[in-house]
């Protein structure tokens, strides 16, 4: 697995009322004078396995197409894996930091599904870096894309408590915006595609994403779905709201 973060300019914060924490460039690094935050969440369970591969080349690919975004300098990017825990692959810093060669073999074999967690972690991530960034006079919303093949069977957070949190995240002054993604894969089998229709609504996540299937040509169209919705999502900061959802 590669290591990320080897330099002193990350420093970890802990996320209030949880174990959770993070790490994030520090503020007195940054070059630009706004941002958008991106979170990328990535199920590791042992089911997605057969498919580990694809899913780390959309991940690479959402990299490569971000950096080349004319707004890559104020793009800020955290990684996230989860199976029966949450794991932070590297903490928010710059798109222009993030080489996708780093991403090769990025992606473990894991075990359960800590699904509820993984969005709870990543959207409290957010609302607390964006509350430290606007503190500091820095303009930022946020996007959160969260890729998932199976049903939650381990998470400690409760639905409830993930609604009230993407809640916060939306009427919270730390973010300008936020809208959130959830992408299920291999929606077709067992019943999944209604658990995550209906995860998403009770949670009050914008939009949902089902891929039938896991082929590789069915993930290839992942990356630069999640490129083109950072984008989107860059370009409406200033505006007062969020980005409009892009189709698949």
């Amino acid at each position: 697995m590669p290591i990320f973060d080897q330099d002193n300019t990350m420093e970890e914060q802990q996320i209030g009322g949880s174990n959770f924490s993070f790490s994030a460039k520090r503020i007195d690094d940054l070059g630009a004078t706004e941002y958008t935050l991106v979170l990328i969440a990535v199920d590791v369970s042992g089911s997605t396995r057969l498919f580990k591969a694809e899913i780390e080349a959309a991940l690479k690919e959402a990299v490569q197409s971000c950096r080349r975004n004319p707004r890559a300098d104020n793009l800020m990017l955290r990684v996230v894996l989860f199976d029966t825990h949450v794991q932070e692959l590297h903490g928010f810093k710059p798109l222009t930091e993030c080489a996708p060669d780093d991403y090769d073999g990025c992606l473990p074999d894991g075990s359960l599904t800590a699904l509820r967690d993984a969005v709870y972690n990543g959207t409290q991530s957010l609302i607390q870096y964006g509350r430290d960034l606007t503190d500091a006079e820095y303009d930022c919303n946020a996007a959160i894309f969260v890729i998932t093949d199976g049903m939650d069977n381990r998470s400690k957070m409760t639905a409830t408590m993930v609604g009230e949190t993407i809640n916060s995240a939306v009427t919270s002054e730390a973010l300008e915006s936020i809208t959130t993604v959830l992408i299920g894969v291999n929606t077709d089998a067992g019943g999944l595609n209604k658990y995550l229709s209906d995860f998403k609504d009770d949670v009050g996540i914008t939009q949902y994403v089902a891929i039938g299937d896991a082929s590789e040509g069915a993930l290839a169209k992942l990356g630069g779905f999640i490129s083109q919705s950072v984008s989107s999502q860059s370009q409406a900061l200033g505006t007062g709201g969020p980005s409009k959802s892009l189709k698949f």
